[in-house]
Parts: C-alpha cells; sequence; structure tokens
C-alpha cells in the first residue's frame, strides 16, 4: 500500500485533533483553530506534488505507438491498445498524458488528410494579416471547380478537428471508425470534390504577459536608507511567496489567453464564411453536407442565415447523431418543410439499418445506424442515398 506526500503532511494534524477532542472545554478552541487550517488546504494541489513532471513526448514514436494496417494504435514494442490508466492514482497526469497524445494524433490526421486524401490545407481568414489569428479547412483540388458535385463534412464539438469524428474512437477503435477518412476517399473515388471544415479551431492560446508593478519607492521622496530597507523586505517577501506557491503547486501551468480568429469565432461563424467564401462560389450543380453531431446544429444556423442560398444550391444533406433543434434555433416553416424532404439524420438505435426512428421534431426523417456511433457500415448507404437524391 503507497502513501502519497498528502497523506503525510495531513496525518500529524489528524492525529493531533483527535488528540485534542479527547481533552477538556479548554481544548476547544484548538480544536476550531486546526479545523480552520485543514478547511483552507487544497488536497488538489497537494496531490499535484505526488505526480511526475507534465512533460510528454510530442511524437508517437515517443509515446512508443504507432498506427498498424488496420489503421489500430498499437504499442510498439507490446503491441497492446492504448492504456488510460498509465499511472495508478493519478488521473489528473493520465489524462494530461491522453490529451498530449490526442493532440499528435490531430497532427497525424491532418498529415493523412493531405497526403493520402490529396487535399490542400487552405487558410482562413482569406485575407487574414500575417500577425492576426489564423484557422484552415481542407479541400481537394477541384472542390471549387467539379461541375458535378461537392461533398462538405462538418464535425461535432470538443477536441476534435478537421478530418475527425470522435478522437476516442481514433485511440481506442481504428482510424476508420474516428475519422472522416473512409468518406473522403469514398466521395473522391465516386466523383465528388470536398471540403472539410474545422469549426472546433475557433482562437489560438497565447501566454498571458506578465504584468510588471513598478515599485512604489522609486518615485519616493523617502530617505535612501529608508528605501533600501523597504526594498530589502520586497525581495525577501517575494522569495518566500515564490517558495510557497513552488511547494504549493509545483506543476504550475501558464496561464493562457484566447485570441479568436476573425469570423471565425465559433462553428456557426465558421460555418457561415466557408459558405460565403467557399461553397457558395462552388461550381457544382449539387452540393451535399455530411454533419455529425453538433455539425447539424451549425448546418441548421447556416440554413436560417442563407436559407435562399442553401436551397438554391444543396441537393441533400447527411446528419448523423444531430443535435440540432428547429425550435430552440427558430428554424422557420419554410426550412422544417425543405429540411423534411431533403435531410435525414442517421442516429445511433438498436434497431436494423435505415429503420425509421420516431422524432419529436418535425424536421427530417431520423433512422437507424445500427448503434454503431459513426457506421462504417453506413458510409455507403449515406453516399447512395446522396448520389439518388441528385
Amino acid at each position: 500500500m503507497s502513501i502519497s506526500l498528502s497523506s503525510l503532511i495531513l496525518l500529524p494534524i489528524w492525529i493531533n485533533m483527535a488528540q485534542i477532542q479527547q481533552g477538556g472545554p479548554d481544548e476547544k478552541e484548538k480544536t476550531t483553530a486546526l479545523k480552520d487550517l485543514l478547511s483552507r488546504i487544497d488536497l488538489d494541489e497537494l496531490m499535484k506534488k505526488d505526480e511526475p513532471p507534465l512533460d510528454f513526448p510530442d511524437t508517437l514514436e515517443g509515446f512508443e505507438y504507432a498506427f498498424n494496417e488496420k489503421g489500430q494504435l498499437r504499442h510498439i514494442k507490446t503491441g497492446e491498445p492504448f492504456v488510460f490508466n498509465y499511472r495508478e492514482d493519478l488521473h489528473r497526469w493520465n489524462q494530461k498524458r491522453y490529451e498530449a497524445l490526442g493532440e499528435i494524433i490531430t497532427k497525424y490526421v491532418y498529415e493523412l488528410l493531405e497526403k493520402d486524401c490529396n487535399l490542400k490545407k487552405i487558410s482562413i481568414p482569406v485575407d487574414a494579416t500575417e500577425s492576426e489569428p489564423k484557422s484552415f479547412i481542407f479541400m481537394s483540388e477541384d472542390a471549387l471547380t467539379n461541375p458535378q458535385k461537392l461533398m462538405v463534412l462538418i464535425h461535432g464539438s470538443g477536441v476534435v478537428r478537421a478530418g475527425q469524428w470522435a478522437r476516442r474512437l481514433i485511440i481506442n477503435e481504428d482510424l476508420d471508425s474516428g475519422t472522416q477518412i473512409p468518406f473522403i476517399k469514398r466521395a473522391v473515388a465516386e466523383g465528388y470534390g470536398v471540403i472539410v471544415l474545422n469549426p472546433n479551431e475557433n482562437y489560438i492560446e497565447v501566454e498571458k504577459p506578465k504584468i510588471h508593478v513598478q515599485s512604489s519607492s522609486d518615485s519616493s521622496d523617502e530617505p535612501a536608507e529608508k528605501r533600501e530597507r523597504k526594498d530589502k523586505v520586497s525581495k525577501e517577501t517575494k522569495k518566500r511567496r515564490d517558495f510557497y506557491e513552488k511547494y504549493r503547486n509545483p506543476q504550475r501551468e501558464k496561464e493562457m489567453m484566447q485570441l479568436y480568429i476573425r469570423e471565425n469565432g465559433s462553428p456557426e461563424e465558421h460555418a457561415i464564411y466557408v459558405w460565403d467564401h467557399f461553397i457558395a462560389q462552388a461550381a457544382a450543380e449539387n452540393v451535399f453536407f455530411v454533419a455529425h453531431s453538433y455539425g447539424g446544429l451549425a448546418f441548421v444556423e447556416l440554413m436560417i442565415q442563407r436559407e435562399a442560398d442553401v436551397k438554391n444550391k444543396v441537393t441533400a444533406v447527411a446528419l448523423t447523431d444531430s443535435v440540432h433543434n428547429v425550435w430552440h434555433q427558430e428554424a422557420g416553416k419554410t426550412i422544417r418543410e425543405w429540411m423534411r424532404e431533403n435531410c435525414c439524420n442517421w442516429v445511433s438505435s438498436s434497431e436494423p439499418l435505415d429503420t425509421s426512428v420516431e422524432s419529436m421534431l418535425p424536421d427530417c426523417p431520423r433512422v437507424s445506424a445500427v448503434g454503431v456511433l459513426f457506421f462504417p457500415s453506413s458510409k455507403k448507404f449515406i453516399l447512395l442515398w446522396a448520389n439518388h437524391q441528385c
């Protein structure tokens, strides 16, 4: 049985409290004081002193993992799947490790979009200055020039980025389950141009600038000897405070601030921006959307803001476990009628594939995706259905 550093620190206090509580009335004040002391101790911060450093590799090889020929993430030496609880009883550290691996996988998927799917990375805003925050989308070479068909993919909310459906599935299942790559490859094979949106890349993070407070003694008329004494006390106080902070929270992370990307500060804004600057300019006679989860909500918002243009250009929309709500989003009657005719929502269900699933919302048909969240068996049906809508 292991004893954490925080337990060793608190043990004498607990023992002392037990001894005091056995004493008479005169000891009550001490008990109250000790209880007050315990209430001031941040156990979460104390536990951080038991953690290894939050210093993780920046490559898959550094983590000793790689994707095998089946697209499964496996340990290079043992061949085992990814293990979240790498260190027992260190949930925060394990979570940080998982997030660090997730960032590497995001970059890995970007590389696959360019190398395996032959997509181009396009920076946005299109007129961004050198110094302002930027995001990007991915497009096939013929995305804007294909005269027949264009497929637009929108993922859901959370940590996922362009080309992903779910990070958890990429790590725990395989690339086919968790990425958009099978959709993209099949769409390209069937003659579609492709645009992959990146609706969660809304800002960049930079470290907060440190605020330097000028010493009041700099402009004081106090005698030099008195100023020197005050400066010495101030330096000693800062030294003690820094030492205490390091002891209290040795894993203190940098304070960051968010700089939002112009006209792309939310998934909804991003969808409208990409529509205005890319999709609306595309030559394709038929535009199709595949929108998962929050991506469905973003599409409905796009339609509310650009109803006439969307109706004129979009042929069909395949929603997958969409979280849109036509009432909350205040979609008008004409939008709801269009959605009933041109949209289909594949939802997680135990029913056979494409079985009708009842809905309380009067917007579009809902059908079963056989309980598989990203239904690798269903993607061909989505594309066949889209082709049929032409």
